[in-house]
């Protein structure tokens, strides 16, 4: 039997100085796409950091985090399994590096390729980073410096640094997190057609959620208040208890959209 990627019981995480979640059980198994959605200060963020190994749950009898079955992780040897795109990993890098070393740095969980990391790549991975950035509609671009693409280019480059190792799982952190709407639409065109990988996808956006990702985890204030088929977990009732403000929520094109719930006038 194939382990979880993740699996939560009875866990207590901390970030800081303050307790995030109390007692807190999930399980996400290999295979399915998930969203986790809430707003600022649901608890989002701690739980991503926890799967990346950058928190770790408070130690206690029958409680643990374990990913893909396990507690003790090379931190290293996970990397190579999950492929991440985020807004704090796009910041990281610095302007002046080449987009092709940017996205070859995927295959060593680095940023950049310097050093040692230099010398061990292989003309093959150049060979891949090429292909991915053809993939993502990027061609032509290998030896431009980062600092000379648009922030949507950015992140398409983001994005092929995640997949360039074939990881498992494709992580997503706020996939259009300062993208205007041409960029995240074509982000989102691109995660929607990208079927090699599972999708794991962190955002308070519904319109962040493409079609084939289908479970949704609801997060507020450090608890999980739904999880289930997004069709019944993405109500007007309970996104306007969750996100404080009426929410009216439609579809368009097998995408969920929500906008404010305005009371008609009486006639």
């Amino acid at each position: 039997m194939t382990a979880p990627l993740l699996d939560i019981r009875d866990a207590t995480l901390w970030r800081g100085d303050s307790c995030v979640f109390e007692h807190l059980n999930l399980r996400i198994d290999v295979g399915e796409q998930v969203a986790i959605l809430g707003p600022n200060g649901s608890g989002k963020t701690t739980l991503l950091k926890t799967m990346t190994r950058e928190i770790y749950p408070v130690k206690a009898a029958d409680s643990w985090v374990k990913i893909l079955g396990s507690d003790a992780w090379n931190v290293w040897d996970l990397r190579r399994r999950i492929g991440l795109l985020s807004h704090d990993l796009q910041s990281a890098y610095p302007g002046r590096y080449r987009v092709l070393d940017v996205v070859v740095s995927g295959f060593h969980s680095s940023i950049g390729v310097h050093g040692n990391i230099a010398d061990a790549v292989t003309e093959a991975q150049r060979r891949k980073a090429h292909a991915l950035l053809d993939d993502v509609g990027l061609p032509g671009i290998a030896d431009k410096a980062i600092a000379k693409l648009s922030t949507g280019q950015q992140r398409r480059v983001l994005l092929a640094r995640a997949l360039v190792h074939e990881p498992e799982t494709l992580v997503l952190d706020e996939p259009t997190n300062g993208l205007d709407l041409a960029g995240s639409f074509a982000l989102l065109d691109l995660l929607q057609r990208w079927q090699r990988c599972n999708i794991l996808l962190v955002t308070h956006h519904l319109t962040d959620i493409p079609p084939r990702v289908d479970r949704v985890i609801l997060l507020h204030a450090g608890q999980v208040v739904a999880d289930g088929p997004k069709t019944e977990v993405l109500k007007d009732t309970l996104l306007s208890e969750v996100y404080g403000t009426a929410v009216r929520v439609s579809q368009v094109d097998g995408y969920f959209i929500a906008s404010p719930s305005v009371p008609r006038s009486a006639t």
